[in-house]
């Protein structure tokens, strides 16, 4: 059923946004971030929207789902386990991120892991891992499992 404040269906939310010093911003910075968050977790630069030391958009894997991450003179900072959600279908994908990460920390110690744990709620467990490279927000990758 349908909420009455949103009788077309359920919102969702459609981006976060962070900021970064505008060095963090530079294109190298620009590409280690695309090549973390898209061989990772398959997130694509939208390049139409890229400026130098400006801005960096980073589609999470749909253009109207994204991480706009921006310049700032003052950029976030944030407790270390801060962080944004991203929900996947199946253990196999949660999986899939935690191995791609290690994967990548193998050749990058920058990455940041904390490995995957469950939280079993009785009618659902909930599975996460966090990863974190280059932003000031850890990322939690979560799979409901719904005990049936």
């Amino acid at each position: 059923m349908a909420h009455e404040y949103y009788p077309s269906g359920t919102p969702r939310l459609n981006h976060v946004a962070i900021s970064l010093p505008a060095d963090h911003l530079d294109q190298a910075h620009r590409d280690d971030l695309c090549r973390f968050w898209g061989g990772v977790f398959g997130f694509d630069e939208l390049a139409v929207m890229t400026e130098d030391r400006r801005r960096l958009v980073l589609a999470c894997v749909h253009w109207d789902q994204f991480l706009f991450i921006v310049a700032e003179d003052e950029p976030m900072r944030c407790p270390p386990m801060d962080h944004f959600g991203f929900a996947v279908g199946s253990m196999e994908e949660l999986v899939g991120v935690r191995n791609r990460a290690v994967d990548f920390h193998d050749q990058d110690d920058r990455v940041e892991i904390i490995d995957v744990t469950s939280d079993d709620q009785q009618v659902v467990i909930i599975h996460s891992l966090y990863v974190r490279f280059l932003l000031p927000m850890m990322c939690e990758v979560q799979w409901w499992e719904f005990v049936t």
